[in-house]
């Protein structure tokens, strides 16, 4: 076992060490702040504060992780064996140059969204207000690749401590934000639609197409659930999730009505084969109270508890949203990514829990980051799909070094091999099967 001695027990000190040790790294430790029980203690031992105790691993702290306040720290970007480093410490006695505890906490906790910044149209924190980006390491799962650094800092100094070994997972998981491109949208919507179909050059061709869907003379192109269930079905490690939309229909909220019947028993079917939660409505970021509705919504037509959610629109406020998840009973939520560049917002593809800095405390909600999502490739990136491949194996080989979890964003229109996303289908299998964990045990 770890002992490790700190000059004072706080919360983020608390959190930090048990998300490093205890989620990442799947090691036991123990905390001390007597000096003399750690001087006698004869395993395996770590120090951290502002001086070295003994003969042990030394990392040499800053501030940040003893204060409670919010305010501007003293985070600069350097480099350290090849990797990101953030806030220096100078200590010449130190076994890692950085304080690395201070440097992961900043990172998880999101430190950087508490203070002022510019949002985008939607109210969300863009990834290029971020030290990741500004500094080109977004890509890089930092503070996964710094737990690996103190495995090989403790193993150089005690060889027989034994750290289990770090596996890759892959998740899967799709918004539904409309189960259909046609069907199911009601008179006036579909009125509306043969309307723009035909005051529209490029759209005029879907006419005929949309008539024959509505006349169920062929299928809805976005109606691609049968085909997700086969891919998968070669692929069983992988995990699968769904999210589908169950606000009220607004400008930005354009889903299927969840009193549809047919909608409904999509719905029954996916959750016969795996995981859903709630993908809460864009309206639900300003109006906290329709989190329970569209849960309830959903719990009562699968009959399970709901646990599981990823915010419309990726609108996240930090802790604002995630307050509001757990006042309504969330116990995961999928939405830690950008909508505007793919990469590690929190610096990992693992599950660890939320830290609201605000309360000073960590809470019961389990954040699943996830590293890339489609849209952000086509729409944002406006890459070709072969650029688009190059971004999703870099990104899994990024997750595969460092045995972290590589979870993507997909939505069911992507693979609908229409409306210029010709050829995701084929990227999609592609992505699986390079990343399917079960060819790299």
């Amino acid at each position: 076992m770890l002992l490790i001695h700190i000059p004072r027990l706080t919360n983020r000190v608390g959190y930090t060490l048990n998300v490093l040790f205890r989620y990442l790294l799947k090691v036991d430790f123990e905390i001390t702040t007597d000096t003399e029980i750690f001087e006698n203690h004869d395993g395996p031992k770590l120090c951290y504060g502002r001086r070295k105790i003994g003969d042990c691993i030394f990392v040499s702290s800053v501030d940040l992780l003893f204060q409670t306040t919010i305010e501007e720290q003293n985070v600069r970007f350097t480099r350290f064996n090849d990797m990101a480093a953030l806030i220096p410490t100078y200590n010449s006695d130190a076994d890692i140059p950085f304080d690395i505890f201070a440097a992961s906490f900043y990172c998880l906790s999101r430190y950087e969204e508490y203070l002022p910044h510019l949002t985008d149209s939607h109210g969300r924190f863009p990834a290029s207000e971020s030290i990741a980006f500004k500094n080109g390491f977004l890509s890089s799962a930092v503070v996964d690749r710094w737990a690996l650094l103190l495995v090989d800092t403790i193993r150089s100094r005690y060889r027989d401590f034994i750290f289990p070994m770090r596996t890759f997972d892959y998740e899967d998981t799709f918004d539904i934000d409309s189960a259909y491109c046609y069907k199911h949208k009601g008179l006036i919507r579909s009125v509306g639609g043969f309307g723009r179909d035909l005051f529209s050059s490029t759209q005029r061709g879907e006419i005929k197409h949309r008539l024959k869907v509505l006349l169920r003379r062929e299928p809805d192109p976005f109606d691609v659930f049968d085909y997700i269930l086969d891919v998968h079905y070669k692929y069983p490690a992988i995990r699968l999730k769904f999210f589908p939309l169950m606000g009220d229909y607004n400008v930005n909220d354009k889903s299927i009505s969840y009193q549809n019947r047919e909608f409904r028993q999509l719905l029954q079917h996916l959750g016969d084969y795996a995981k859903i939660g709630i993908h809460s409505s864009y309206a639900s970021h300003d109006d906290h109270s329709k989190i329970a509705v569209e849960r309830d919504r959903l719990s009562s037509l699968l009959h399970r508890e709901i646990t599981r959610n990823r915010n419309h629109f990726l609108r996240l406020t930090i802790p604002a949203s995630y307050n509001a998840l757990i006042y309504y009973g969330i116990l995961h939520d999928y939405t830690m990514g950008y909508a505007d560049e793919p990469g590690f917002r929190a610096g990992t593809g693992n599950p660890y829990p939320f830290f609201d800095i605000e309360s000073d405390c960590e809470t019961s909600l389990i954040i699943h980051p996830f590293v890339v999502m489609d849209s952000t490739l086509f729409f944002y990136k406006h890459l070709s799909v072969k650029d688009a491949e190059s971004v999703y194996l870099q990104l899994i080989d990024e997750s595969k070094a460092v045995g972290g979890v590589f979870s993507a964003l997909w939505h069911n229109q992507t693979l609908s091999e229409k409306f210029g996303w010709q050829g995701w289908r084929t990227l999609y299998e592609k992505v699986l099967q390079y990343a399917n964990p079960t060819k790299n045990e």
